[in-house]
């Protein structure tokens, strides 16, 4: 685990510390790696099998071969070890956090302050700003008060905590400073919109700023403005872009609804943020992405692959997995969703309309030896250019 700071605005943990965190990555991997394809074994050797035997047909969706592996020992142990270490990530790295955010607040309040010697960037909160249910219903990703609770005033620790967790999750394979998906998502938009010059960006969904800032680097010209609903996340990405140098504007809004105005931008995206909407959610975003996009723009989204994509259901149970056992909802029916058709009714063209296109992963191309272990080795993305 990484005990050297990326940046002055990460809570290092201590040498104890990082050795807690490496024994969760360790059971992380040893899940992935190690417990996975046995569920696969399991379902072809016994489950199909037996299914078959008893209703004289295969399993034709991820409903019935999740009720038919449910009863399964070994996926049943699969499942509890990989929601104990879900747990265990927060718990070994919350407590580290916590220590710490005292000092980090500090530090936020200093980067807040105006000056002559760097260029800043903007934090603008909304205390009135209602947070969604679907936000609030459920701890998503099984973090205990979710993303947008703030514990104090000026509370920054969601943010701080995301920053330590998604190293974890990731398994190191996202890259140092976490922004594997900014970079390879930007590059993509760069390569496939080569003849669009944005003047201001927005991502929707930033949470801390990961795939913000790649953004910065690759349009050094443009305005990059960055919206989510949790307040503790926007204050620590606000503080981390200001210790890397970086100057964005950050600002808690929902995306169903900005006060920005109509064609403000020329490029919009976001990186797995569908997954943890609702179905209206989903649909008034991209209503809100045409609203806002300049003729000529266009929208990009990172999606995890869509079950149309996937002809066998068995690769469905394992994406779904996180409906019903790591408090994402909505995953199941995202990605049951027709999105080409959504994009249409939200008024892009359909023409000007992809999907089944991918973005491979910036960081493996330079660190081969992350693709033992990466999620994502390259990222699905979905869009439409505005005409």
């Amino acid at each position: 685990m990484v005990l050297a700071s990326p940046h002055t605005m990460y809570a290092t943990p201590d040498h104890d510390e990082a050795a807690r965190e490496d024994f969760v990555l360790e059971m992380m991997v040893h899940v992935s790696r190690d417990l996975t394809p046995g569920k696969r074994k399991l379902y072809d050797v016994v489950v199909k099998p037996k299914f078959e035997k008893s209703f004289g047909r295969a399993p034709v969706n991820r409903h019935e071969i999740r009720h038919a592996m449910e009863q399964e020992d070994f996926n049943q142990v699969w499942g509890a070890l990989r929601r104990t270490t879900q747990e265990l990530m927060f718990d070994s790295i919350g407590e580290s956090v916590e220590r710490r955010t005292g000092d980090l607040m500090e530090r936020a309040a200093g980067f807040a302050k105006p000056t002559n010697s760097r260029r800043q960037g903007t934090l603008d909160l909304d205390p009135t700003l209602e947070i969604p249910r679907y936000q609030t219903a459920v701890d998503i990703h099984c973090k205990p008060g979710g993303y947008h609770s703030e514990l104090t005033r000026d509370d920054l620790f969601a943010g701080a905590e995301y920053d330590r967790s998604y190293n974890l999750f990731a398994m190191g394979a996202s890259g140092p400073l976490n922004d594997d998906m900014g970079r390879s998502v930007a590059r993509y938009a760069s390569r496939t919109f080569a003849d669009l010059k944005p003047r201001r960006i927005l991502e929707i969904g930033c949470t801390v700023g990961h795939s913000t800032l790649p953004y910065c680097d690759l349009y050094p010209d443009a305005e990059i403005y960055a919206i989510d609903v949790a307040a503790p996340c926007l204050r620590y990405a606000h503080a981390r872009a200001e210790s890397l140098g970086y100057a964005v504007h950050w600002s808690q809004q929902n995306g169903e609804q900005t006060n920005f105005p109509d064609g403000h931008f020329d490029l919009i995206v976001s990186h797995i943020l569908f997954h943890e909407t609702s179905n209206k959610g989903l649909r008034n975003i991209l209503a809100e992405c045409h609203r806002l996009l300049a003729k000529g723009g266009a929208m990009v989204h990172f999606e995890a692959p869509q079950y149309e994509d996937m002809p066998d259901p068995y690769d469905h149970t394992l994406g779904d997995w996180s409906t019903h056992y790591n408090s994402e909802p909505f995953w199941g029916t995202l990605h049951d969703q027709n999105l080409r058709k959504l994009m249409e009714k939200a008024g892009f063209p359909r023409s000007e309309l992809f999907q089944h296109k991918f973005a491979p992963s910036v960081f493996l191309e330079e660190s081969p030896k992350h693709r033992a272990v990466s999620r994502t080795p390259a990222y699905p993305v979905f869009g439409a250019r505005k005409t």
